[in-house]
């Protein structure tokens, strides 16, 4: 099964909380369905400028996203993505 990714216009992206990113500071990273939380954890390590501390609350808020829209994640944390 292909997943499409769910575009954000700049307008809809502007209207989420902070809370609703993985990286909220930066706001990097949608986590508003199950195709943004694969593509939260496709494109971690693409981050920059971000601190190992923010990089540890990006990932638990990406799991908590993945296990309330059901996603499977096969990585213990996220220094052994694309491992």
């Amino acid at each position: 099964m292909e997943t499409v990714m769910t575009e954000l216009s700049t307008k809809d992206r502007k209207k989420l909380d902070k809370g609703s990113f993985a990286f909220p500071e930066q706001e990097k990273e949608p986590l508003e369905n199950a195709s943004h939380v694969r593509n939260a954890i496709a494109r971690f390590n693409q981050v920059k400028d971000v601190t190992d501390d923010e990089r540890d609350a990006a990932w638990k808020r990406i799991k908590a996203a993945a296990k309330k829209f059901d996603v499977e994640v096969s990585e213990k944390g996220w220094r052994e993505i694309g491992k």
